[in-house]
């Protein structure tokens, strides 16, 4: 389990966001608008990058796709109490195995996302991954440059800042041969790895069902980095790693294992 504090305001069309880990490994992450500063305090590094690059990092999903219901049945689970407030409970249980069933409570008066649960097939259907608020405020006032403040002492950080470039699939020369019912791509991007210390771009490409994601890392086959393949889980996150010829494939999302193993065997090099 881990915790973190959130703050978001909105002032007119200026966004600002903080995330605060509260145990483990210290870390910031700053957003205003689309620029997301990721800081490593103890590292003493900062990492800038576009928001479109990331994956999301808020603490719990705050929209849901219409086509998400071709994959999944919507029902209605009762109401319920969290972080003080009164919540609608939904249930989205998927329509095949290749992803997880969620269960979802919006706030009754401002629609929020209070909780998220991912839950496992099976008897009792167990709880994988549960995010949730404790405490919440609604309706503060917006206090901008108090999440801002903390971009303005970074002098003495190693400030890096990841080559990102929009691309397709194709472009690169792959291609996922046979697709995976219900997931559709969502964007690909060629990322500079500069924090890793390789020069070697990552190919990273990320499907969506609407609800959950799949992020597929396609870069060159190192032997001295990449020793064996792996099939894990922690949670609800999963993640299959493959050798393809001289590349290495990495299929890392909230789905079960075996999803992603179609992924990766789908993937194929075409030039």
């Amino acid at each position: 389990m881990s915790s973190s504090r959130v703050w978001h305001y909105c002032v007119g069309d200026q966004t600002y966001e903080k995330l605060e880990t509260l145990d483990g490994r210290q870390q910031r992450i700053v957003r205003h608008n689309d620029a997301v500063h990721t800081l490593w305090p103890q590292s003493r590094l900062a990492v800038v990058e576009r928001r479109e690059a990331l994956a999301a990092w808020s603490t719990t999903p705050q929209r849901v796709d219409p086509k998400a219901l071709d994959q999944y049945e919507l029902r209605p689970n009762g109401a319920a109490r969290v972080a003080g407030r009164e919540a609608t409970v939904f249930v989205l249980e998927p329509r095949d195995a290749l992803r997880y069933a969620q269960r979802l409570w919006a706030d009754q008066a401002t629609g929020l996302m209070l909780r998220a649960d991912v839950i496992g097939p099976g008897t009792g259907q167990p709880v994988l991954e549960s995010t949730a608020f404790s405490e919440i405020e609604v309706d503060v006032e917006p206090q901008p440059q108090a999440v801002l403040q903390t971009l303005r002492k970074l002098d003495d950080y190693r400030v890096v800042r990841p080559q990102q470039k929009r691309t397709t699939l194709e472009a690169e020369g792959w291609v996922l041969a046979k697709p995976v019912s219900g997931f559709h791509l969502a964007g690909c991007l060629n990322r500079g790895m500069e924090t890793t210390g390789e020069t070697d771009p990552v190919l990273q490409a990320v499907f969506s069902d609407g609800l959950t994601h799949v992020s597929v890392f396609l870069e060159p086959y190192r032997p001295q980095h990449h020793r064996r393949e792996v099939q894990a889980r922690q949670g609800a996150t999963a993640t299959v790693t493959r050798r393809h010829g001289e590349h290495w494939v990495t299929a890392v999302g909230d789905v079960p294992p075996a999803t992603l193993q179609l992924f990766a065997d789908a993937i194929e090099r075409r030039r």
